[in-house]
């Protein structure tokens, strides 16, 4: 059965595409929430990120404060590098382990993972096929202005500080082109999920 990793940079629209695959009955998980799970209190990569970044990260009620861990982390390559390579493999060996416990509990249909840094964090193996959404950049932009209230400055300061939809392409199963309105994305989304519903096997 089907696999999907769903990905995109920044105001690409791949957690609108998210929202709506859910919406035709594909269960969804989100890599974000999955990757903070892997480091609440109890959890895998718990006490190796307190270890690496110290006690002042943790809140009194033990969890990890993720304000201070970012300001830890932040404009700080090497910090970043040594979080990431903690968080990510515990949130790959976590979606391999949500995704089989959904089919152990019956799910049929295709599954989806939204997850940004899919290309980056190498989780290419979790997945059947990779579908890739990307946008124009002035499509970007306009979106991530009325959406975050980014000015164009800051939001091309984002995009360049991501990997390129040429990169994230090479990887790619799909391509999702998501300029037009949400009744395009919707109509275009129901046919390739369709076609998923056949290749899922």
């Amino acid at each position: 059965m089907l696999t999907i990793g769903l990905t995109g940079g920044i105001g690409s629209g791949k957690s609108t595409v998210a929202q709506m695959l859910g919406e035709f009955g594909a269960p969804i998980l989100d890599a974000d929430k999955v990757a903070h799970s892997t480091y609440a209190p109890g959890a895998p990569a718990y006490d190796v990120v307190v270890a690496a970044f110290g006690a002042d990260i943790v809140a009194p009620d033990r969890t990890i404060d993720r304000k201070k861990l970012g300001a830890v982390v932040f404009g700080n390559p090497e910090r970043l590098n040594k979080l990431t390579s903690i968080v990510w493999p515990a949130t790959f060996e976590s979606i391999r382990r949500n995704v089989a416990e959904l089919r152990a509990s019956g799910a049929k249909l295709p599954i989806v993972v939204e997850a940004a840094i899919l290309i980056e964090a190498n989780w290419q193996p979790l997945f059947g096929e990779i579908w890739l959404v990307r946008a124009l950049r002035e499509q970007v932009v306009a979106r991530i202005e009325s959406q975050r209230g980014l000015k164009p400055a800051e939001t091309e300061a984002r995009i360049r500080a991501q990997l390129s939809d040429e990169e994230r392409a090479k990887h790619a199963s799909l391509i999702i082109e998501n300029n037009g309105s949400l009744e395009e994305l919707r109509a275009l989304l129901k046919t390739v999920w369709a076609d998923a519903l056949k290749r899922n096997g």
